[in-house]
């Protein structure tokens, strides 16, 4: 297959599609990501770095690190930082939002209509107590 896509030429006279055809392969084998460009040595370093301040606070996120190599002289921004933090398999520690699990020191009330069949109107009556939070 690799010798069938070195015949298609992006500059040849023909186009890429008739290209392919004549050569018998799929136009995303021609369009297809060339292997994977080995990291140049500012990258390497960057890595080196990040791997080495997770290592030290494995709960910091992207923005902490962006804000260390910051502070180390690398002119850097955040989506880059993310993107080697994936390449490296890091994420911070911060927790989710927990807000299916009730509080164990909160009292269960129970439904007391719960059985009831309400048939006519007025039957069940409602309030509500609660106070009114103060406008900011």
């Amino acid at each position: 297959m690799k010798a069938r896509r070195a015949w298609i030429s992006e500059n040849g006279p023909l186009s890429v599609v008739r290209q392919c055809e004549l050569a018998g392969t799929n136009r995303s084998t021609f369009y297809a990501l060339s292997p994977a460009i080995s990291p140049d040595a500012e990258e390497v370093e960057l890595l080196d770095l990040i791997d080495k301040e997770y290592t030290r606070h494995p709960f910091f996120g992207s923005r902490k690190i962006k804000r260390h190599l910051v502070d180390l002289g690398y002119k850097i921004n955040r989506k880059r930082v993310q993107r080697l933090m994936r390449k490296l398999g890091l994420a911070g520690m911060a927790p989710g939002p927990n807000t299916s699990e009730p509080h164990p020191q909160h009292k269960i009330y129970p439904y007391l209509l719960r059985g009831v069949h309400v048939t006519r109107p007025k039957q069940v009556w409602s309030t509500d107590i609660s106070v009114p939070q103060k406008a900011v």
